[in-house]
């Protein structure tokens, strides 16, 4: 019999394995705030290729543009 197949926990009242409740929030926060970074990036990063792209800013003028929107972004967010 293997050690890892031979987890039992006392389910009587009806509360199941023990929990690490300050770990899920945690692992849930790290989640949100990766998310909420990764739109924030990939929307700078679609405003600035449309103005590089598009309005005619150019590979410079579109890098600088992301770079003031992220600033701006993690001065805000």
């Amino acid at each position: 019999m293997s050690i890892m197949a031979d987890q039992s926990y006392d389910l009587g009242d009806q509360n199941g394995a023990p929990m690490d409740y300050p770990e899920h929030e945690a692992t849930y926060s790290m989640f949100m705030s990766l998310v909420k970074w990764g739109i924030i990036f990939n929307v700078a990063l679609l405003i600035a290729m449309a103005a590089g792209f598009f309005m005619g800013a150019g590979f410079v003028g579109g890098t600088l543009i992301f770079i003031l929107l992220m600033i701006a972004s993690k001065v805000l967010a």
